[in-house]
């Protein structure tokens, strides 16, 4: 089986290259790579690469994912999460190739407490929540044979991430404060990837799971919550904090260009019934990333 894999060096698409691996040959791209276009800016550019490739599966580990910078450069934005995805739908369907693409719970107004589901009305808050769903769109138009995962909060071990940047912020200051009213579930990029490569299998001989899903690790937590999680297991690990003092607030309480929903949770019984799997529980992704950060790296 060939794999194409666009977004190689983002956290979900740094992960792929390792979960697909098993599945077949892999060939992976990003903006910067010189034998094949994988910049999102020029469709035509990813067209083409999609037609010398001739791959069985493509991945789209590729996004604008700015959310405040896309209030600004909607175009921009529009180009690389809808436009280029649409040119890539097309030619999967050419090829009767299977499609992988990923989106987001800002597709939601972001109201209420309870999870979304995947047939629950979409009405997007922010610029980057319409070029998603305008991109989800376009795969559900231009290709059958197409898997679509909704997710949120996605972090990885690799670059910067909530939990890096909470720690940073503890070890010099006596007091924070954190956001307390939004909702939703750290979801790693290693767990997405390894259920993408699973749901990849499955796809392969039961075509007629092709359709969208949410794929989030289970539970509910807030920001301030995950924040005193890895607080807590710093401490556990011998790491030394200065802030004694974690403030609950709002989410007016840090204005941003883009509003941002109180309520990310996903619906996942869909995707675990399809597929056969066990969505664990938040903290425990985070606290093996949490586990790995302490012991190969000083903070």
């Amino acid at each position: 089986m060939n794999i194409l894999l666009f977004g190689k060096t983002g956290q979900v698409g740094w992960e792929l290259q390792r979960a697909l691996a098993p599945l077949g040959n892999v060939i992976a791209v990003d903006v910067s790579s010189t034998d094949y276009c994988g910049d999102f800016s020029n469709p035509h550019g990813v067209a083409e690469t999609v037609r010398r490739i001739r791959p069985d599966v493509i991945v789209n580990a590729a996004a604008h994912t700015a959310v405040d910078k896309a209030e600004s450069e909607r175009e921009f934005a529009e180009l690389l999460n809808a436009t280029s995805v649409a040119a890539i739908a097309r030619e999967a369907a050419a090829l009767n190739a299977w499609l992988i693409h990923y989106s987001t719970d800002y597709v939601f107004p972001g109201t209420g407490d309870k999870p979304w589901c995947e047939n629950d009305e979409t009405a997007p808050l922010n610029v980057y929540g319409e070029t998603k769903l305008a991109g989800e769109k376009a795969v559900q138009q231009f290709c059958p044979k197409h898997l679509i995962f909704r997710t949120s909060w996605v972090y990885a071990g690799k670059g910067n991430n909530f939990a890096k940047t909470m720690l940073k912020l503890a070890k010099e200051r006596e007091t924070l404060s954190v956001i307390n009213d939004q909702f939703g579930a750290p979801t790693g990029a290693e767990l997405l990837a390894d259920c993408t490569a699973h749901a990849i299998r499955i796809a392969q001989q039961q075509p007629d799971v092709a359709g969208l899903y949410h794929l989030v690790a289970s539970g509910t937590t807030t920001w301030h919550a995950y924040a005193q999680l890895v607080f807590e297991q710093a401490r556990k690990t011998g790491i030394t904090l200065a802030v004694n003092n974690v403030n609950a607030v709002s989410t007016e309480a840090f204005p941003t260009p883009a509003k941002r929903p109180h309520n990310s949770r996903l619906n996942t019984e869909k995707f675990q019934r399809t597929f056969g799997l066990v969505l664990p529980q938040w903290e425990t992704g985070v606290k093996r990333m949490l586990e790995e950060l302490f012991t190969s790296v000083t903070l």
